[in-house]
């Protein structure tokens, strides 16, 4: 048992990662390679082209196969987990159209007619006109088919990057129900492709047959093909196992499926997430999204640009830290916990609401980020540590929207992703909550995850209780400390959950003036 092995594939927004597991959750051995998250020519587009992804995949398989304890021959499975929301347009021959649409992308459609018919009726009835019509905006589907018309007119499939992968990797157009996290005709509570009479098909007008077969989570999605084989050096023949996106794979690789263990990411966006087994829409409209655990939910609340708001810093404000960082390096968020650790909790008032996009509806279409109470004491380290502050308001506030829809009290939580390997940040995160916080024993969460739905699918564990208690542990716990929580637990309650409704007339005012967010 301990000889068998995983490959789990993860094709984040920094880098792709080629990483072995062991049936024990240990990681064996990992390759990186780093990838240029996105081009641009246009101020808020984000575009890669989409063998950028397939190359990186390649280089590090390759690149893993050279390393100590990388044995094909123990390698039983492969996984895939990647980046959510990038799309890209395939013709007939399963070449690409034009550039991928990556999901950082800002681009807008507006002027697109509304949902009509019973549908519009309800959703003006329900006052949800303006959160459907920024849903219609959103979606690179319709921004492609309506600036690029002779591209949708050709594209004979419309994949998220880890259908294309698949699809590079098999030979098939076939994806994982677990990755269908975007604009595209889903329904999120049967985990299918919408019913021909639902509104998404409306809201995003396309011929179902662009869209790729869907396996559920610990499905076969095919068998590595000689192509791909030849390209990466996986072995001909071994089973893709369907795994899900990086966020639900990072939820499992985490241990929490159980809904009273909330899973927080500190990454390029911040979530929330609690597995369910009953369908939970915490905002109207916005749906739970599949679970790495097939026929469950990830009910996740977003912060988007959460820890981006971290490496701005560090551009901004950072460069004494950044010039430390190449000397000896390391990232220049590693060195700042110094900073968080130079001010008392609380950053002497210095609230951050982190709202550093427009949302759909909590918060609204009209919402930007606001720092509060500014003094004559407060120093960069303060405002950084505000920074941190901010988004574990927020993410606390996502949890009691959660626990007030699913009526299940949260009693810990995990921290994964970059943010969560600093001290400071993971002390914080636990005195915001009055929870115990901890690590996930690996860093690479979400290639765990993607092992464990592997080793679920192929008989090597029989169920996810026990690859949960074989695969997943805690490296290091953070109690709460009773006095900084009574001083979060009064600038959270007074303070930081009175800010939006009391700063939202002024921030219609500002896109009133400015026209920025643009209604559409």
């Amino acid at each position: 048992m301990t000889d068998e092995l995983i490959l789990a594939i993860d094709n984040g927004t920094q880098s792709v990662r080629a990483c072995l597991f062991d049936l024990r959750g240990n990681l064996v051995v990992k390759s990186r390679i780093p990838i240029e998250p996105y081009l641009t020519n246009t101020p808020g587009w984000a575009e890669q082209y989409p063998e950028t992804f397939w190359n990186a995949v390649v280089a590090a398989c390759q690149q893993l196969w050279t390393l100590p304890g990388a044995r094909k021959s123990a390698v039983k499975g492969v996984a895939l987990t990647t980046q959510r929301g990038t799309v890209i347009n395939l013709d007939r021959n399963g070449k690409p159209l034009r550039p991928a649409i990556v999901w950082l992308d800002q681009r807008r459609t507006s002027g697109l007619p509304r949902i009509g018919g019973l549908w519009g009726l309800a959703f003006t009835l329900s006052n949800m006109t303006e959160t459907v019509s920024y849903l219609q905006a959103e979606a690179e589907a319709n921004w492609i088919r309506t600036h690029q018309p002779e591209i949708w007119k050709n594209t004979y499939k419309y994949l998220f990057l880890s259908g294309y992968l698949t699809y590079r990797l098999t030979g098939r157009f076939v994806d994982s129900v677990g990755c269908q996290v975007g604009y595209v005709p889903f329904d999120y509570k049967r985990l299918q492709w919408a019913g021909s009479s639902d509104w998404k098909w409306q809201a995003v007008p396309m011929d179902p047959s662009l869209l790729p077969d869907l396996v559920p989570p610990t499905g076969l999605l095919g068998e590595i093909s000689p192509e791909a084989a030849e390209a990466t050096g996986i072995p001909a023949g071994l089973p893709l196992i369907a795994a899900a996106a990086d966020k639900a794979c990072e939820v499992i690789g985490s241990g929490c499926v159980d809904p009273n263990i909330a899973a927080l990411s500190y990454g390029t966006t911040a979530t929330i997430n609690t597995t369910h087994h009953k369908y939970i829409e915490v905002i109207p409209l916005i749906p739970p999204y599949p679970s790495a655990v097939p026929g469950s939910y990830s009910v996740e609340v977003q912060i988007y640009r959460g820890y981006w708001m971290v490496r701005w810093f560090a551009r901004e404000f950072g460069q004494s830290e950044q010039r430390l960082a190449r000397e000896r390096g390391v990232e220049p968020e590693e060195l700042f916990d110094h900073l968080v650790n130079s001010v008392p909790p609380g950053s002497l008032g210095l609230i951050l609401q982190p709202y550093w996009s427009p949302g759909v509806k909590i918060p609204g279409p009209e919402a930007k980020g606001a720092v509060i109470g500014f003094g004559d004491v407060h120093t960069r380290a303060h405002f950084y540590r505000s920074i941190l502050e901010g988004l574990a308001y927020a993410l606390r506030e996502g949890a009691e929207r959660t626990m007030r829809r699913s009526r299940v009290p949260i009693t810990e939580v995990r921290v994964a992703g970059g943010g969560s390997q600093s001290q400071a940040a993971m002390q914080l995160t636990a005195d915001i909550f009055g929870l115990p916080a901890s690590n996930p024993h690996v860093y690479e969460a979400s290639g765990l995850g993607a092992a464990m739905d592997a080793a679920v699918g192929l008989k090597l564990h029989p169920d996810f209780p026990t690859a949960v208690a074989e695969m997943t542990r805690v490296s290091r716990t953070y109690e709460p400390n009773p006095k900084n929580h009574e001083i979060y637990n009064q600038l959270y309650r007074r303070v930081y959950l009175k800010m939006y409704s009391r700063l939202k007339s002024l921030y219609e005012e500002i896109r009133e003036i400015t026209g920025y967010p643009a209604k559409d």
